[in-house]
């Protein structure tokens, strides 16, 4: 992923929001926090520009993501989908889920908005594939 790049492009796109970079040693996911949860509990929105996320889920939130940039594989309950620019899945609470992209940006939709209390990885399961 070209970094400072996309952190660029996030900065022109969306300025003054929060950036947040998933790991700092091993980055497959930049996130933006458009209208974060502290502003209203009901919902959150995000633009993460991924690489790859680990397997999670959710006990309470419903995510929607749409693609605004490239293609996604997004692995959800062990099946697959291939997601392309304009196209949107929605996320129940409770399904494992996990995504592969090439810096595809994707606009994330939480409902309720989005909690670190309610992110539950999940150890021994695949990550999507290509």
């Amino acid at each position: 992923m070209k970094i400072n790049e996309v952190i660029e492009e996030l900065k022109k796109k969306y300025p003054g929001k929060p950036i947040i970079l998933n790991n700092k040693t091993d980055l497959t996911e930049i996130l933006c926090e458009i209208e974060p949860t502290d502003k209203h509990t009901s919902f959150s929105t995000a633009i993460a520009v991924i690489d790859l996320t680990l397997p999670h889920y959710h006990k309470n939130t419903v995510e929607v993501y749409e693609v605004l940039k490239g293609s996604l594989t997004l692995t959800v309950n062990n099946k697959k989908y291939n997601l392309n620019i304009g196209e949107s899945f929605t996320i129940q609470p409770n399904e494992i889920h996990s995504a592969r992209g090439d810096e595809t940006w994707v606009k994330v939709v939480a409902r309720p908005g989005w909690r670190s209390g309610d992110h539950f990885t999940v150890t021994g399961v695949p990550t999507s594939t290509q």
